[in-house]
């Protein structure tokens, strides 16, 4: 009896004293947590806990004048780019199309074998409302997903976690059918440079693909130097209001005017659910 009770207390104490976390952010493309995480992926690897990217599509369609194998692979290559840069443990890119991604068991499964091999203590991915279908699948996937991580007799050939993760949502600006809710706000100020690096490495699609889709590629400047500022400048965005109320909460009076940067998350309805106040201890100021 004593040892279950051990056990127990084990299973339910709270994340913030195991060290390191193990987490996984999980994108629909290859650039995709970059945006959304990298900025807090920084500040995590810079505190011990360790940092898995997960891409559930190659890429193979995300450019105007390449495309399939090639844009794959060379998509592949800023993917490590990036990950050395940041300092991650592994960026892993999953080998279904581009643009084709639909929320099928196999997929599912896939997203449970690497949330179980990672031994995720935290998942973080899109919401399912977004305006990109593959975006839109990528979030059902990982919701689908949320409960089976646990199950024996789902996908067998990976053992399942001893645990739930806590299961998180990157922000977005879709009101419907209910706005995003930021539970958790980073400051980024002071790792920004190395989030625009990280963003620097996927050349095919912040200096290539993204402007082309937005009718500005013109404006991209040719110095690698001038880019990468031009870049900087281009994901600067202002605090939405709830943004800076949270912030105001998170960091005290004043904090929505001197904080430029940041990244926020909102718990999901699946998964393991923490208190509020337990929930932000785990992540970096």
């Amino acid at each position: 009896m004593k040892a279950f009770l051990l056990r127990a207390a084990v299973l339910v104490m709270p994340l913030a004293a195991q060290q390191p976390l193990r987490i996984i952010a999980i994108g629909a493309h290859p650039d995709d947590c970059d945006i959304k995480f990298a900025g807090t992926a920084s500040k995590m690897v810079r505190a011990g806990h360790k940092i898995k990217f997960l891409s559930v599509t190659n890429g193979d369609a995300g450019h105007q004048s390449e495309g399939g194998g090639m844009l794959a692979m060379r998509r592949y290559k800023e993917t490590q780019e990036s990950a050395r840069r940041l300092g991650i443990e592994e960026y892993e890119v999953l080998d279904n199309h581009d643009g084709e991604l639909t929320p099928t068991v196999e997929a599912r499964k896939q997203v449970i074998r690497s949330i179980r091999r990672w031994n995720a203590d935290i998942v973080i991915a899109p919401r399912p409302n977004d305006y990109h279908p593959d975006h839109r699948y990528a979030g059902v996937l990982v919701q689908d997903a949320a409960y089976m991580v646990v199950v024996p007799n789902v996908t067998p050939d990976t053992p399942p976690l001893k645990k739930n993760p806590i299961f998180l949502y990157y922000q977005d600006g879709f009101q419907k059918p209910s706005p995003f809710r930021p539970d958790v706000v980073v400051n980024i100020d002071d790792v920004w440079e190395k989030k625009v690096n990280a963003l620097d490495a996927h050349v095919s699609q912040f200096y290539e693909w993204l402007p082309w889709v937005d009718g500005r590629l013109d404006s991209v400047p040719r110095d690698v130097v001038a880019r990468k500022k031009w870049l900087s400048e281009q994901r600067t965005a202002r605090h939405s209001p709830a943004v800076r109320k949270a912030l105001e909460e998170q960091y005290g009076a004043g904090a929505a005017d001197r904080i430029q940067h940041v990244e926020t998350f909102e718990l999901c309805e699946y998964g393991r659910q923490p208190s509020l106040s337990e929930l932000r201890a785990l992540f970096p100021k």
